[in-house]
């Protein structure tokens, strides 16, 4: 990565305290350098004293909620929020307090629940829940009270905002909980379990659909319990039909749910780019914060990443940089097709790209003005003209 690049510039405007912010940018950069999360690797890429950086890390864990620092990625003007699980994990570790069986019932690991924002065709992680089959009975829960610890942490902030999940969640106790705490939801219906969907009549809707076919459905009963709007469409030369449940206009859901961003290659990138699934933390809340940690790192380092590519593959000039980050700026991919086919995070942590130093301070400078409007938004000013 180059040394060029301002982390510091960044983290100024996601920590308030200034000895807290340099040292969040020495580990924030380190964990970018390592492209990995565990500390063993991340004193390494930190100058000075290896013993001393394991001090000065765990020293700024303890001053600091690090999942508030990263709620402040949240963006009240996007259309609406990712939830999605993913599967973490730890062969070495069966008996530590947070790890239970994943899926398949035999590998040890846990489940991190990811809230995020839609960005460019990627998503910007805002919140997250860390739970296990263990976790679960432990603290007498279940599955569907930890989904929405993770969404009550957030529900002040969503408004009407539609809440967009993908099958794991088409289940009858979340659905009600999002009912009555007057979440809107678009919802991807796991249509493979033999799912019963009551008419206005009680009577069973077939959900059975020809390729090209686009079937909607008002008012209906999701198990007989809960109202939705139902629709389904089977795009063809696809084996699959789309069938989203929603509380929104069905045509309206079914639109917001296509326009779903690739939260997946978030979570590969986290995993396959930063190593997340690395992370050997003992204790839950110590997880926790590695993790929110982690995805700070990721932000930052994607911010800089689709600056880098927007300037090399894009082909536009750092001074509009500040538009194009704020998606103001459209890229001519048919000219520059290079464009689509990275991550900005790859760019940044994989692609050697060589530019001038005059052109990276440049590209520093514009990254932070748009970060600073990015996490603070449009600021009026009342000057007297």
């Amino acid at each position: 990565m180059n040394k060029f690049i301002n982390i510091s510039g960044l983290c100024r405007y996601l920590f308030d305290d200034e000895k807290l912010e340099k040292q969040a940018a020495k580990i924030i950069r380190a964990i970018l350098e390592a492209q990995s999360p565990r500390l063993s690797n991340i004193v390494e890429k930190m100058p000075g004293n290896s013993s001393s950086n394991y001090k000065t890390i765990q020293r700024f864990l303890t001053r600091i909620d690090l999942k508030q620092v990263l709620l402040r990625f949240y963006q009240e003007d996007a259309k609406f929020v990712i939830g999605d699980p993913t599967e973490m994990e730890r062969f070495r570790a069966p008996k530590t307090s947070y790890v239970g069986t994943l899926s398949d019932g035999k590998t040890a690991g846990y489940w991190l629940l990811m809230l995020s924002m839609p960005y460019r065709g990627r998503s910007i992680p805002f919140s997250f829940v860390v739970y296990s089959s263990r976790t679960i009975g432990e603290q007498i829960s279940s599955r569907n009270l930890e989904h929405y610890r993770c969404f009550e942490e957030v529900k002040h902030l969503l408004g009407n905002r539609p809440l967009v999940l993908d099958r794991e969640f088409s289940y009858c106790d979340l659905m009600e909980i999002l009912t009555l705490e007057h979440i809107n939801f678009v919802i991807r219906l796991n249509a493979s379990t033999g799912v019963r969907i009551l008419d206005a009549c009680g009577k069973p809707i077939d959900l059975s659909i020809q390729p090209g076919q686009k079937i909607i459905r008002t008012n209906v009963n999701y198990l007989g319990k809960i109202k939705v709007n139902l629709i389904g469409f089977m795009k063809k030369g696809l084996s699959k039909p789309l069938w989203v449940i929603t509380t929104m206009p069905p045509e309206k859901g079914l639109k917001i749910y296509q326009q779903r961003m690739k939260i997946e290659q978030t979570f590969r990138n986290c995993k396959d780019l930063l190593h997340l699934p690395k992370l050997m933390n003992k204790l839950q809340k110590h997880l926790e914060q590695m993790i929110a940690l982690t995805l700070i790192a990721f932000n930052i380092g994607l911010w800089y990443g689709e600056a880098l590519r927007d300037v090399a593959y894009g082909q536009i000039h750092p001074k509009q940089l500040q538009d194009s980050l704020a998606g103001k700026v459209d890229v001519d991919t048919k000219r520059h097709p290079k464009w689509l086919i990275f991550s900005g995070l790859f760019v940044l942590l994989k692609q050697k790209l060589k530019m001038p130093q005059n052109v990276i301070l440049l590209i520093s400078r514009e990254v932070c003005k748009a970060f600073e409007t990015f996490i603070y938004g449009n600021v009026r000013s009342f000057v007297q003209t």
